[in-house]
């Protein structure tokens, strides 16, 4: 079908010009589209399923994840897992081979109580900021000029070395008196 479509041109006079009607390209953009709209809401549907089965599958991924990171270095029966996420043993193993393969757990076949499991643990612990939250280096006066290649360093800092020395005591169940940081700090070997 034909239009017409009027330009004005350069000397302001009006001019018609036919315009052919946009045609689709081939007969596969005609068949592609949904006849209905019970097809195009079946097709919607079935992606809504599909997507949400996914995300089902991602929360118990990482449910699993972080009930194994919960038990840390240690580790966890694969069946103790199982019975606290309501699933059945294939669905957990599944979901226990897809982490070992992302390298996030290792699965190590055990004999428990005279049949074979799995015991799961983290390759990586996630890492915690607790250990960082009282450094020096937040609140540090210096801080400006501190570089690794100026006069003052990280590697020649008395606040610095100060925390980590009050951070390993803590670790070791010393108390850290200051008599004890000046005892640590002056009589380290370089």
């Amino acid at each position: 079908m034909k239009k017409e479509s009027t330009i004005k041109d350069s000397s302001g006079e009006f001019e018609s010009i036919p315009v052919e009607k946009e045609k689709p390209s081939s007969e596969t953009e005609i068949k592609s589209k949904p006849k209905n709209p019970v097809e195009k809401t079946e097709i919607i549907s079935d992606e809504i399923d599909n997507s949400e089965e996914e995300d089902e599958l991602l929360d118990f991924t990482s449910r699993v994840y972080k009930l194994v990171v919960e038990h840390g270095k240690e580790g966890v029966l694969q069946s103790e897992l199982w019975k606290k996420l309501n699933l059945t043993s294939r669905d957990g193993s599944r979901l226990a081979i897809r982490l070992e393969k992302r390298g996030m757990i290792k699965r190590e076949k055990i004999l428990e109580g005279g049949r074979w499991t799995y015991e799961l643990s983290p390759l990586r612990l996630p890492a915690q900021i607790k250990s960082i939250e009282e450094s020096p280096c937040i609140t540090c006066p210096e801080e400006l000029k501190c570089s690794t290649d100026s006069e003052v360093s990280p590697h020649i800092c008395y606040y610095l070395a100060e925390w980590a020395i009050r951070e390993y005591l803590r670790s070791q169940n010393i108390t850290a008196t200051p008599e004890v940081i000046y005892e640590r700090m002056f009589t380290m070997k370089a």
